[in-house]
């Protein structure tokens, strides 16, 4: 697959020179040198550190990464492809699918994971805006790793919430009892059969199929235990690793660290997918679903999910009663 075409240096410098902060401070400090007094020794040694800046900054290769990625965005739009809007209402549409389907303490958790995760990240944005990181560009490749891990989680609730249904509807006792019944018919029906004519036997036959397919069955079931002891041993380790990046994003300064330690994780997660692949028959879904924007969407609308089902009767009382009291004639007319 073709590497993306780079934006080009002319782009990288124009977006590092353009950028806000970047303006704010060149603005402030061409003032204060030229009130200083000596604006002829004063102006050279802004005009350098500002070349200093931009050439520093365009030269990085995560803030060139970046700006590629908005320029391939950009060129996807002027290429007739789904403009941002409609790629985010789909994206929060394929969220809000998977949410529907989840029970409630099951979707109540991933809302309380990606509200923290969003309130983490507003607290080290905050932090940046008065340290390090001017270009924001580090922002913009985390937020893609936070996003798979999160995607991975929802997935992760999904497959969980469908072995326990397996699990439920799958009566293990009785299907033990069955093989129980079926050995002890079988060990009869050997003993008036003789050893010869076992094999020629048609009820004997019979017999010892029902008893291979009930063992497969339980076979099942105790590969669906073990798989939904795994599933919530990695629900509660996936979720226990994004809550500590996001807490080490306000106390780490480095953005490339940070960065790196969520693409660690992210890349970290290939067993867990693995499960999800051998799933996809009961949740339908695979881990090489296109990744959604998880943390931009628009999702946490407890009346759209129907999540709070106590809010929408409420509301749909005071409606009533309202229409009631506007549909009252004066007394006398």
């Amino acid at each position: 697959m073709a590497e993306p075409r780079k934006a080009g240096l002319f782009r990288y410098l124009k977006e590092a020179f353009l950028f806000r902060w970047n303006l704010l401070l060149l603005g402030g400090a061409s003032v204060a040198a030229i009130i200083s007094g000596h604006p002829d020794v004063a102006l050279p040694l802004v005009a350098a550190a500002e070349l200093t800046y931009i050439a520093g900054l365009s030269t990085m290769p995560r803030f060139q990464a970046a700006i590629d990625a908005r320029a391939h965005a950009e060129e996807r739009g002027a290429s007739g492809q789904a403009p941002p809007a409609r790629d985010a209402a789909s994206a929060r549409d394929r969220i809000v699918e998977v949410l529907r389907s989840l029970s409630e303490d099951r979707r109540a958790r991933f809302l309380r994971l990606r509200a923290r995760c969003v309130e983490m990240t507003r607290i080290a944005n905050a932090v940046r805006g008065e340290t390090a990181d001017a270009s924001g560009a580090s922002a913009d490749l985390r937020q893609p790793a936070l996003d798979r891990l999160l995607w991975v989680f929802l997935k992760l609730l999904l497959s969980d919430q469908a072995i326990a249904r397996f699990l439920e509807a799958a009566d293990a006792s009785k299907i033990l009892s069955t093989v129980g019944d079926l050995t002890d018919r079988i060990k009869k029906r050997e003993g008036v059969v003789a050893e010869t004519d076992r094999a020629d036997d048609r009820i004997l036959r019979s017999l010892q199929d029902s008893l291979a397919t009930a063992q497969l069955r339980m076979d099942n079931i105790t590969k669906a235990r073990g798989n939904a002891e795994f599933v919530a041993a990695e629900l509660d380790r996936l979720e226990n690793k994004i809550q500590a990046v996001t807490e080490m994003a306000v106390s780490h300064s480095d953005p490339d660290e940070m960065s790196s330690r969520i693409d660690a994780i992210a890349e970290g997660i290939s067993q867990t997918e693995q499960t999800i692949r051998e799933l996809q028959t009961i949740t339908g879904m695979t881990a090489a679903d296109e990744t959604p924007s998880i943390l931009t969407a628009d999702i946490a609308q407890p009346t759209t999910l129907g999540e709070d089902t106590g809010a929408r009767a409420r509301i749909e009382q005071a409606r009533l009663v309202a229409e009631g009291r506007a549909g009252r004639r004066p007394k006398g007319s």
